[in-house]
């Protein structure tokens, strides 16, 4: 497992975005995957740098593993903000026009249709939002 720890930042996103990469490269993975992996890591951190920590910047550590059998790839995101479960907001309608949608849950949407697997716990203090693809 690999692992790295920084300020939850937007600007910090093209710095965990390319650590990913880099080990996707490392594991053969297509670029349909790596570009929908890249799109969620996007989603996922830019929520964690505007919404978790109203007070100020905090941290976010990110965390990555890979099963080789079932070529399975892991992201999880952790941050002690506020507790938030993304996976309980109801899906927005995209049957309608922009205009007469509601703002907001559409990146959420958009990760939980092209990752495998996500899921979410509080635990200890800390908000931890998993992906994972297979690659």
């Amino acid at each position: 497992m690999q692992e790295m720890t920084l300020p939850a930042l937007i600007e910090n996103i093209p710095r965990v975005t390319a650590w990913i990469d880099e080990t996707l490269e490392k594991l053969d993975c297509s670029m349909k995957a790596q570009m929908q992996i890249d799109m969620a890591i996007d989603e996922i951190f830019s929520n964690i740098s505007r919404y978790a920590y109203p007070d100020g910047p905090g941290s976010a550590t990110v965390r990555l593993s890979f099963d080789e059998g079932s070529r399975m790839f892991s992201i999880c995101f952790e941050d002690q903000g506020i507790p938030f479960d993304p996976l309980k907001q109801e899906e927005p309608d995209t049957t309608l026009d922009t205009e007469a949608r509601a703002i907001g849950g559409l990146g959420i949407f958009l990760v939980r249709k092209t990752m495998d697997e996500v899921s979410y716990q509080y635990r200890d203090g800390s908000n931890i939002l998993c992906l994972k693809k297979k690659i």
